[in-house]
């Protein structure tokens, strides 16, 4: 009966510990998640200051054919 009892005792401290270890795990998970949502954000920023959309972009002023490159 003592090897019962010792047993039921381990398997409850294996119990708390997975859930100790559950516990840790979802904390790190939902880090992760506000830690990749701040990346996306600054992706997204980075995003429109050097890629801006078509139609906002200005288009770079056009070479005369016949100009002459400038002398330094």
């Amino acid at each position: 009966m003592r090897k019962l009892e010792e047993r039921e005792q381990q398997i409850e401290n294996e119990i708390l510990q997975i859930e100790s270890e559950t516990k840790q795990i979802e904390k790190e998970t939902e880090r992760l998640r506000r830690e990749n949502a701040r990346m996306r954000h600054l992706i997204s920023c980075v995003d429109q200051l050097c890629f801006p959309p078509e139609s906002s972009s200005t288009p770079p002023p056009a070479t005369e054919p016949d100009c002459e490159p400038s002398s330094p």
